[in-house]
């Protein structure tokens, strides 16, 4: 059944925080203990996963993470308080490169003071509010202050241009924009009187506009300009009446609420709006947590290199920080590979996080050697494919002994598989883990949509408290993603063994079909990872007259190596099936990337294509 609004709770629908187009899926079985799934005994319907599993427990690829810990009914803000009252001096973030060093009790009191100006602005519970900022202190205040307000922050990208920034700010409908007027060769000033037309002859508050009708305030971190607020103004602007204001407030938000607009990577169109839940990221960042051990260690310290604008960091590294009382290191505003080994050095690091590109990257430093990385105990990696071979190397070459893949999708909170910190090597180089607590899993059939014997590829579903409440203003997409059933639908290929440990195989739109055959590029990828000259791959499937497509390997060589299309053939002969060898290599310095840094393989096809010959180049628009 849908309904005309996310949240299903009579407040909101009185006070339009979704657009009335905006219908989701109902979601009841959120709250369910014992879920039930059609056609499974009942030995299959659940695995206990308080630690890893030990019991071949699954009989078909449907799993449901049973656990002994409870969902958590806290809001976002109501979590950072709890974590305050029990450690309020211990330190909750360090930026390292701009000098900021808080205590959880000291940002408690700015979050605070954030939300009552955010409310002095005119700003209400269920507005939404733009955060376009790299990795700064502020942002994390931001993150905090509107989840105590009951506004609903939309990350953004602080790559993005123009027209992508015009898209996210119109599509969510925000009230506010939060940003510096610069940042590298950003110019977001400029960006925004080029949106907003006038803005300087405005009073700051009432900004018009036609592209961005909803936006009525900008809101500067770095420097004061005409028609815009500075951010000291904000803080200043949270008088004692608006503190008053923001603790009566408390009473009126629900833990269901939406609470951030996560814009998608956009790999095969306009990036779409994951609406998330309080709900839903509490508990993603509590279960994760839980599962790599800062539950039990909350004095671990995090280096966090990933960007907040994306779910692994906003999520994985300031919520598990308020939710845990762990202390995020963040290196600094943009991502530096040295600055990242400098932080695990200096701050004494016992965890890290980051990309499969970080980790290479990091790996890759000319003076690698030279950091003390001793403190280093564990890691997550993810955010993309992990190849094999790069596991390996980040557990022997940086001592991350307990590493942990950890795999999920921004509709997803984001987590929904992770490993644990004792899996042996052969399941953290080949798995990304076994189901979160509280999540079901299955691998179905893409065409027939049955549930596929164990070890059998398929088409990997989620359902759970972690599924988004929907794509905002998008009930078309939403109900194309999200089945009438409550199933999220990743779009990616995976199996799932009797322990309910998943493989990714790779994307179903990755799939190549060469004369019949199913060829998962991910395969390939591995095999080739293990080539010692070649320091990054990707394969695509290219068109063929004969076959329909062939496949082609689009390869990063190691710094100074030199490598030939026929030494990399004699390499793969013997390892895998003659048809899965690929026809085509190209050696390439770069991949095409989304704003998220995740590979445009869409665009890489086309490159590929255009290189070989096989495709003609586009006419210029008129």
């Amino acid at each position: 059944m849908l309904l005309k609004t996310a949240l299903r709770a009579q407040a909101l629908r009185s006070s339009g925080v979704f657009s009335g187009s905006l219908k989701v899926l109902q979601r009841p079985w959120i709250r369910t203990r014992t879920p039930t799934h059609p056609g499974l005994c009942a030995a299959s319907r659940g695995i206990h996963v308080d630690s890893p599993p030990i019991i071949p427990t699954l009989t078909t690829s449907y799993a449901h993470g049973t656990s002994t810990s409870s969902l958590r009914n806290t809001t976002v803000g109501d979590s950072l308080l709890q974590t305050v009252e029990r450690w309020p001096d211990r330190e909750a973030v360090i930026f390292v490169g701009d000098g900021v060093r808080k205590t959880f009790a000291q940002l408690q009191q700015d979050v605070d003071q954030v939300a009552a100006g955010l409310l002095a602005l005119g700003l209400q519970k269920g507005d939404r509010l733009g955060m376009w900022a790299p990795n700064i202190y502020e942002w994390v205040l931001v993150q905090f202050a509107t989840a105590r307000a009951g506004i609903i922050m939309v990350t953004v990208n602080p790559a993005y241009q123009v027209q992508e920034v015009e898209h996210i700010l119109r599509a969510s409908g925000c009230k506010a924009v939060v940003c510096r007027a610069q940042f590298k060769t950003q110019n977001y000033s400029d960006m925004l009187r080029e949106l907003c037309p006038g803005i300087e002859l405005s009073s700051p508050g009432d900004t018009r506009s036609v592209r961005l009708p909803d936006l009525r305030s900008v809101i500067l971190l770095d420097s004061r300009q005409q028609g815009m607020f500075h951010f000291e103004d904000v803080m200043q602007a949270g008088s004692s009446t608006f503190m008053q204001l923001l603790q009566d407030l408390q009473k009126k938000i629900s833990f269901d609420d939406p609470i951030n607009i996560q814009f998608t990577s956009g790999t095969t169109g306009l990036p779409k709006g994951a609406t998330l839940s309080h709900h839903n990221i509490v508990n993603n960042a509590y279960f994760v947590g839980k599962r790599v051990g800062f539950s039990w260690n909350p004095l671990n310290r995090i280096c966090v290199p990933v960007p907040l604008y994306h779910c692994f960091g906003c999520v994985g590294g300031a919520l598990c920080m308020a939710v845990h009382g762990v202390t995020a290191v963040f290196p600094s505003a943009g991502y530096d590979g040295k600055a990242n080994l400098a932080a695990l050095e200096s701050e004494r690091c016992t965890f890290i996080y980051g990309t499969p590109t970080m980790y290479i990257d990091m790996i890759n430093q000319p003076d690698f050697a030279k950091y003390d990385l001793s403190s280093v105990q564990s890691g997550i990696i993810g955010g993309s494919p992990s190849p094999s071979e790069l596991v390996k190397k980040v557990i022997s070459e940086m001592g991350v002994k307990e590493l942990n893949i950890v795999y999920g999708t921004t509709e997803n909170s984001p987590g929904t598989f992770c490993q644990s910190p004792t899996d042996n090597m052969e399941r953290k180089s080949e798995t990304v883990g076994f189901v979160l607590d509280h999540v079901e899993a299955k691998v179905v059939d893409p065409t027939t949509g049955q549930v596929v014997p164990l070890g059998t590829t398929g088409e990997l579903q989620i359902r759970g408290y972690c599924v988004m409440l929907g794509y905002w203003g998008d009930e078309a997409k939403t109900r194309e993603t999200i089945t009438e059933s409550g199933w999220y639908k990743t779009g990616d290929l995976a199996t799932m063994d009797a322990f309910s440990y998943c493989r990714i195989v790779g994307r179903i739109k990755d799939m190549i079909i060469r004369g019949g055959e199913n060829i998962y590029p991910t395969e390939i990828e591995q095999l080739l990872q293990t080539h010692p000259k070649i320091k990054e791959v990707q394969v695509v499937g290219v068109q063929d007259t004969r076959l329909g497509e062939e496949v082609c390997a689009c390869i990063r060589l190691v710094d100074g190596e030199q490598c030939t299309a026929e030494e990399i053939k004699a390499f793969c002969k013997g390892q895998i099936s003659h048809f899965k060898i690929p026809r085509y290599f190209l050696f390439v310095t770069s991949y095409p990337m989304t704003g998220t840094g995740k590979i445009q393989k869409v665009k890489l096809r086309e490159e590929a294509e255009l290189r070989l010959g096989l495709r003609q180049p586009r006419e210029p628009e008129l």
